[in-house]
C-alpha cells in the first residue's frame, strides 16, 4: 500500500471472455509517479489488464467485468460513471501509432477542442507544448499543417503521445508502445516515458524483459490470469519471492 493514496487502484478483478477467465481477482495499488512494468508469459493478461483501466474492453464482444478499477477513488465500472470523462484521465499509446488523418497540428489540436479550447493562442501553446514534452517539437515545429501520416511510424508515436498529453490526463497507459518501432526510436519513447514520470502515473505492458529492467520502477507479473508478484523493480528482479517470477525471469518459462 502507497502512503498516499494511488491515482489507480484495482480490487478484486475479474475479467471473462464468454467462459474464459482471463484475470483471477487481481487487486493493486499502482504508485503514483512511477512506471509500473506489466510483465509476464503471451497470454496470461497483461493486455486485458491494461484495457480494464480505461474501459477499453467496452469494445470487446463477450466480455464480463467483476470487481473495481479505482480512479482517484471512483469506481470506473460503477453504474453511472461518464466513460469520456474517465478516459481523458488515460493517455494511451498502443502497440501500432494511430494517427488522425489531419495535419500534426490538428492531431494534437483536436482533444483540447473536444473539451471546449477554442482560442488560438491557447491552442498553439498547447501544441507547442506536448509535442516538445513528446520530443517531437524541433522535428515538425517547420511543418505543423502537414498531413501526420507523412511522419515516421517512430514520429507518429511519439504524435500519439503529445496527443494523449494534450487533454491533460492523469495517467499514461502503454501497451507495448514501442513492439512497431526500430531500436533508435524505441529508445526515444522509452526516455520520454522516464522523463515524463515526474508528473505522471505511467502504466506499460511490455514482453521486453530487457525494456523492463530499463525503464521500470514497480513490476507487475502476471502468469495465467493470476497476479504472483508485485512489487519495486529492483526487488523483483533481485529477489523474486514467487518460484515462477524466477522461473520466467530465467527464461525457464515464456
Amino acid at each position: 500500500m502507497n502512503d498516499v493514496r494511488s491515482h489507480l487502484s484495482i480490487r478484486n478483478l475479474n475479467v471473462f471472455y464468454g467462459d474464459l477467465q482471463v484475470l483471477k481477482n487481481i487487486s493493486l495499488d499502482i504508485p503514483d509517479r512511477k512506471i509500473s512494468v506489466i510483465i509476464g508469459p503471451s497470454g496470461c493478461g497483461k493486455t486485458t489488464l491494461l484495457k480494464s483501466m480505461n474501459r477499453l474492453l467496452d469494445h470487446v464482444d463477450e466480455v464480463r467485468v467483476d470487481g473495481e478499477v479505482l480512479v482517484d477513488g471512483e469506481d470506473i465500472y460503477g453504474p453511472n460513471v461518464e466513460v469520456t470523462r474517465i478516459r481523458k484521465k488515460m493517455g494511451l499509446l498502443s502497440q501500432k501509432p494511430q494517427v488522425l488523418p489531419m495535419s500534426i497540428y490538428d492531431n494534437i489540436a483536436y482533444g483540447p477542442r473536444i473539451h471546449g479550447h477554442r482560442d488560438r493562442k491557447r491552442l498553439d501553446f498547447i501544441v507547442r507544448n506536448y509535442l516538445s514534452a513528446a520530443g517531437l517539437w524541433e522535428e515538425v515545429k517547420d511543418r505543423l499543417h502537414h498531413p501526420a501520416s507523412r511522419l515516421s511510424v517512430g514520429q507518429q508515436q511519439r504524435l500519439c503521445l503529445a496527443r494523449g498529453l494534450a487533454v491533460e490526463p492523469e495517467i499514461i497507459l502503454g501497451d507495448e508502445p514501442t513492439s512497431a518501432l526500430d531500436p533508435q526510436s524505441s529508445q526515444r519513447i522509452e526516455r520520454r516515458l522516464v522523463e515524463l514520470k515526474k508528473d505522471y502515473t505511467v502504466v506499460v505492458v511490455t514482453h521486453i524483459l530487457r525494456q523492463a529492467r530499463r525503464i521500470a520502477d514497480y513490476i507487475v507479473f502476471l502468469y495465467l490470469g493470476e497476479l504472483v508478484e508485485h512489487g519495486p523493480a529492483q526487488d523483483v528482479f533481485a529477489n523474486p519471492r514467487d518460484p515462477r517470477t524466477r522461473a520466467y525471469l530465467t527464461g525457464e518459462i515464456s
